[in-house]
C-alpha cells in the first residue's frame, strides 16, 4: 500500500522563478540605464551642434561703417540640416528689438550672463530644442547687445532614440533568454544531489539499511544524517522485533503442548462420558488456540522478513524434499502417505529460506489436515517456463468453487472446513511469501470430485 505523499510547491520551480525574475528585472534595469544614457547623449550632442552653430551667426556680427551687420553663414544651418531632417529656426535681437529670424519664437530664458542657454519649449505645435547666446558689441562708442536663439525640432533625436531603444531591448531580450537557460539549468544542478540521493535509496533492496556515504553537498548534511539515525534507528528496531517474534513462538507453544499432552493423559483416566467429552472440547480448543497462536506468530515472521529478504540460493527439489521429511511424521500418524516427485535437473531460485519453508509446510501441513485417512497427498516439483514450480495435491474436499477468490485472506476458511481445527492463515501466509519473492500462488481443484491443489511458482535464479 503507498502512502499519498502530500507536496507543497517545488524547490526547482521556486529556483527557476526566482533566477528568471532576477533576470527580468536586470534586463529590466539595463534597459531602463542604457536608454536613459542613450537620451542624455543624443541630448547632448545635439546642444552642442546648436551650440556651434549659435556661436558661428555671433561670430558673424560685426560693425562696420559705425553700423551692426550680421552676415549669417551657410554652414552655420547646414551643419544642423546635415544631422538629420530636422526643421531650423533662428531668431536675432538687438538690445532686445527684433532683427531678423522667427519673430514668433519663443522667448528664451533671462540670464545675467553670457554663457550659452539651452531649454526645450514648443513652437509651431512641435517640440523644439532652443540655444540662445548673448554677445557684446560697441557701436560708436555705445555698448549693443547681440542674441542669437538658434532651435531645432526633435524628429531625428527621437528616432535616434527609438533605434537604440530598438536595440538594447533586443539585447535585453536576449539577455533574458539566456539567463533563462543558464537559470533552468542550475535549478536542475542545484537539485540533482536530492535526486541521486533518493534513486541510491529507492534502489536498495529491503533489508540495505546501511548508512548513507556517498558525498553530499554541505546544505544536504542534515538530511543524509537525518536519514542515516532514522535507518540505525530502524534496524534496531526491527532487529529486536524478530528476536520477540521468535522468543515468543517458543513460550507460547511450549506451554501449549505441554496442556495437550497433560489433557490426553487425563482422557485416558477419565471414565465417565460426560468428562471425556469435556476433555476432548479441551483438547481441541487448545489445538486451536496452539494452532492459532503458532500461525499467527508465522505470519508475524512472514510480515517482518518479507520487508527484508535475506535472499540466498535455494533448490526447490531440496526444499520440496526438506518439507516432506518434517511432516511424515504427522502423516503417518493419520495413514496419510506423502509421495514426492523430483525432475532430474536442479532448479534454483533466490529466496529466503526460512519464509519459503514456511510457506510449503503450510501447505502441507492443510493437505494433510484436510485428507481423510488411507489416502495420499502428492509433492509435485517441475520446471515451467522461467519458473521453478511446487504443486501440493491432496485427496479431500478440495477448495469449495465459492470460496476460491477470497481463501489468501487473513482468517478466512472455505465453508466445508467447520469440522477441522485451522486458523486461516496458512494460504495467508503462502501467498504473501510466493509475492515477496516475485512468484504466484494458484488455488484450483485437480478434479470435479474434489481434491485440492495449491502450486507455488518462484522465478529461477
Amino acid at each position: 500500500m503507498n502512502t499519498r505523499i502530500l507536496l507543497r510547491g517545488s524547490i526547482r520551480r521556486r529556483l527557476i522563478i526566482q533566477l528568471l525574475t532576477g533576470a527580468a528585472l536586470l534586463a529590466s534595469l539595463m534597459f531602463l540605464v542604457v536608454q536613459n544614457y542613450a537620451r542624455d547623449l543624443a541630448g547632448q550632442s545635439q546642444d552642442e551642434i546648436l551650440s556651434a552653430s549659435m556661436t558661428a551667426i555671433l561670430d558673424s556680427a560685426s560693425v562696420r561703417n559705425g553700423d551692426l551687420t550680421v552676415d549669417i553663414p551657410y554652414f552655420a544651418f547646414s551643419m544642423l540640416g546635415n544631422i538629420s531632417e530636422d526643421r531650423v529656426f533662428y531668431a536675432i535681437t538687438r538690445n532686445g528689438a527684433f532683427l531678423t529670424g522667427y519673430p514668433d519664437l519663443p522667448k528664451p530664458v533671462a540670464s545675467s550672463g553670457i554663457a550659452p542657454r539651452f531649454q526645450t519649449a514648443r513652437y509651431d505645435g512641435e517640440e523644439i530644442r532652443m540655444a540662445t547666446a548673448t554677445r557684446r558689441l560697441s557701436v560708436s562708442g555705445t555698448p549693443d547687445f547681440v542674441e542669437v536663439t538658434v532651435a531645432q525640432t526633435r524628429y531625428g533625436l527621437r528616432q535616434q532614440l527609438a533605434g537604440i531603444s530598438q536595440t538594447v531591448a533586443g539585447f535585453g531580450i536576449g539577455f533574458f533568454v539566456i539567463a533563462a537557460v543558464f537559470g533552468i539549468l542550475a535549478a536542475q544542478s542545484a537539485i540533482q544531489p536530492l535526486r541521486q540521493l533518493a534513486g541510491s535509496v529507492s534502489r536498495r533492496g529491503l533489508s540495505d539499511l546501511r548508512p548513507v556515504s556517498a558525498p553530499v553537498p554541505a546544505e544536504m548534511e542534515s538530511l543524509v544524517g537525518a536519514l542515516n539515525g532514522f535507518m540505525s534507528r530502524l534496524k534496531t528496531s526491527l532487529s529486536r522485533s524478530e528476536d520477540l517474534i521468535a522468543e515468543a513462538a517458543h513460550r507460547v507453544r511450549t506451554p501449549l503442548t505441554t496442556v495437550r499432552t497433560q489433557a490426553e493423559i487425563t482422557l485416558r483416566r477419565v471414565d465417565k462420558p460426560e468428562n471425556r467429552q469435556a476433555v476432548r472440547e479441551m483438547i481441541r480448543a487448545i489445538d486451536e488456540s496452539s494452532r492459532a497462536a503458532g500461525q499467527l506468530l508465522d505470519h508475524a515472521m512472514v510480515s517482518f522478513r518479507s520487508d527484508h529478504l535475506e535472499l540466498e540460493d535455494i533448490e526447490l527439489t531440496r526444499l520440496a524434499q526438506d518439507a516432506v521429511s518434517r511432516l511424515r511424521p504427522m502423516a503417518e500418524l493419520r495413514d496419510i502417505d506423502l509421495e514426492i516427485h523430483v525432475p532430474n535437473t536442479a532448479m534454483t531460485v533466490k529466496g529466503d529460506p526460512i519464509l519459503m519453508q514456511s510457506a510449503l509446510l503450510n501447505l502441507l501441513d492443510n493437505a494433510i489436515k484436510y485428507s481423510p485417512p488411507d489416502s495420499c497427498v502428492h509433492v509435485v516439483v517441475r520446471l515451467k517456463a522461467d519458473e521453478g514450480e511446487i504443486t501440493v495435491r491432496d485427496e479431500g474436499a478440495g477448495f469449495p468453487k465459492a470460496d476460491m477468490g477470497r481463501l489468501t485472506r487473513r482468517f478466512v476458511r472455505g465453508g466445508n472446513t467447520d469440522a477441522v481445527v485451522g486458523s486461516g492463515l496458512g494460504l495467508t501466509i503462502a501467498n504473501e511469501v510466493a509475492r515477496a519473492h516475485g512468484g504466484r500462488l494458484f488455488l484450483t481443484n485437480h478434479s470435479d470430485k474434489g481434491g485440492a491443489c495449491a502450486s507455488l511458482s518462484f522465478p529461477l535464479a
